[in-house]
């Protein structure tokens, strides 16, 4: 007689069932920690059997690996989506910072701390950090090169910069990591604040130019 779960497992195809594998993987990352991530903790969460999740990722490396990278990825194309390329790079780069200061992020700011503990460990995970972090100083780089390119902004060292403010944005990660109840705004927006003074830009420039709708 055909089981409930073995009725599930045949009905998705490989595909559908690995990004639903990962996809599970990376909420429990988000919400309880990249060690939470276990062969069985995913197939309980998905009601199957632990053996289905080991036949796509056969460690728990391999899950927890594409779980980082996966989440670490989509909350790059919500931070910086294509879209926005129809805006000036003023804009675009306030819109960044902006959504890095909503609550939403904060848990990805969790990850980033998480992550870079366990990849001391785990060369599967450190060599996805390294990838996420090229993604991440591309994305950033072209978004400036842009700036520099329309003449908004102006900068000898455009490289140094992005490193600049994505050491900002790990110090913030590391902040909201401490539970401190109090963030004040100045601390919030350093990395706005650095930009603008790295890339000749008005105090408040993109703060005013990254607005989000209300």
């Amino acid at each position: 007689m055909t089981s409930t779960l073995d009725r599930k497992r045949i009905r998705k195809d490989p595909a559908t069932r690995r990004a639903e594998i990962v996809a599970a993987a990376g909420t429990i990352a988000l919400a309880e920690g990249l060690e939470s991530v276990t062969l069985r903790r995913v197939a309980d969460d998905l009601a199957v059997r632990p053996g289905l999740i080991s036949h796509y990722f056969p460690s728990a490396d391999d899950l927890v690996a594409e779980a980082y990278g996966s989440a670490a990825g989509a909350e790059l194309d919500i931070l910086m989506p294509a879209a926005d390329r129809d805006e000036s790079p003023t804009v675009r780069l306030g819109r960044f910072f902006s959504r890095t200061m909503l609550a939403p992020y904060d848990e990805m700011s969790r990850l980033w701390v998480n992550v870079r503990h366990l990849a001391r460990y785990r060369p599967l995970l450190a060599e996805r950090v390294a990838q996420q972090e090229t993604a991440w100083r591309d994305r950033l780089g072209g978004l400036i090169a842009d700036g520099i390119a329309a003449g908004e902004f102006t900068t000898d060292d455009p490289e140094v910069v992005v490193m600049m403010i994505l050491v900002v944005l790990d110090g913030l990660s590391a902040h909201v990591n401490t539970g401190t109840i109090q963030r004040p705004e100045r601390v919030l927006t350093m990395h706005a604040a650095l930009a603008e003074r790295e890339l000749g830009l008005a105090p408040g420039t993109l703060a005013r130019g990254g607005a989000l709708p209300g």
